[in-house]
């Protein structure tokens, strides 16, 4: 085997690496995207997060104009509850309401009774 045919055998590899690597930096350039709006565009804030138990936890996250109540864990990530958003979060509970406990505050909100 001479030098002639080891640059014969890795001549293609190098072009395709090339190439690869020319559409990588395109495709990070001009953030195509397939949903139609550039990435990141998308205006996404986490409001607030609390441990409910070790590695769990309820977030509220703003997404544009809706505010999604959602339960994380290691594995899953789970919607509970969708909501408009209004421009400021307000304190919807009385002070006598205050004082209920955290079972039936959730079950108040979460229609069950």
């Amino acid at each position: 085997m001479s030098f002639l045919d080891i640059v014969k055998a890795l001549l293609p590899l190098v072009v395709i690496v090339g190439l690869l690597y020319g559409v990588l930096l395109f495709i990070k350039k001009y953030g195509i995207s397939f949903k139609g709006n550039k990435s990141g565009s998308v205006s996404i804030n986490v409001l607030s997060s609390q441990m409910i138990m070790p590695k769990k936890f309820i977030s509220v996250v703003r997404v544009e104009d809706k505010l999604l109540v959602l339960g994380v864990s290691d594995n899953s990530i789970t919607l509970l509850k969708e909501l408009e958003y209004t421009g400021e979060l307000e304190n919807p509970y009385s002070p006598e309401e205050s004082k209920k406990s955290f079972v039936e505050l959730l079950k108040k909100n979460l229609g069950i009774r």
